[in-house]
């Protein structure tokens, strides 16, 4: 016969979005700009590589180019999925605003399209992040594989999950179903 503790058991503790700021303002957690909130826990950020940080540099650039004033792009900056949910892609494309959402942080009705540059996060990013995505129903991912220099393009989110997944490799074309207007070539964003 085996025997149920009566003992407390531990319980992991889940943090709303706005009390992870209300901590920070305390004085309460240090270095808070190195993690994002996934399902109300804390993740720290995977410190950024020299590929990884120049391949955004480098799309960000290329995408203001492209896209110039039409959209509004956001470099590593949080978006407000829901109470317990606030992700930090690497690059997002939103809706345009005159205020530049100086007085609310963008929600997933504002975002067209989301990139996160993968290397050693590839599986996170692919398990969780993308799972994410597809819940709040992101138009588009697109997941830059630095393991296997690759470009993957998720499309039709439903249900949690997006329908359709495209392999780009080098020597390819990207195009956006949400932007059609925007095409990069593969070999642009690889370097």
């Amino acid at each position: 016969m085996i025997l149920q503790s009566t003992m407390p058991q531990p319980i992991p503790l889940r943090f709303k979005v706005d009390d992870y700021y209300k901590m920070i303002e305390l004085g309460m957690l240090e270095d808070y700009e190195r993690a994002e909130i996934i399902e109300g826990e804390l993740i720290r950020k995977v410190p950024i590589g020299e590929k990884h940080s120049a391949i955004v540099e480098k799309l960000a650039e290329t995408l203001r180019e492209k896209l110039g004033k039409s959209v509004s792009l956001r470099n590593q900056q949080p978006i407000k999925f829901s109470d317990y949910n606030e992700p930090q892609p690497d690059l997002a494309i939103l809706h345009r605003r005159d205020d530049f959402y100086f007085y609310e942080k963008p929600v997933p009705n504002d975002v067209l399209l989301l990139i996160e540059v993968s290397d050693a996060t590839l599986k996170y990013d692919r398990d969780t992040k993308l799972t994410l995505y597809a819940e709040a129903e992101i138009p588009e991912v697109w997941i830059v594989n630095l393991q296997h220099d690759i470009i993957e393009v998720h499309q039709k989110p439903n249900s949690g999950i997006y329908q359709l997944a495209k392999i780009f490799k080098r020597g390819e074309t990207v195009i956006s179903e949400v932007l059609p207007h925007l095409n990069l070539e593969v070999n642009e964003i690889l370097i």
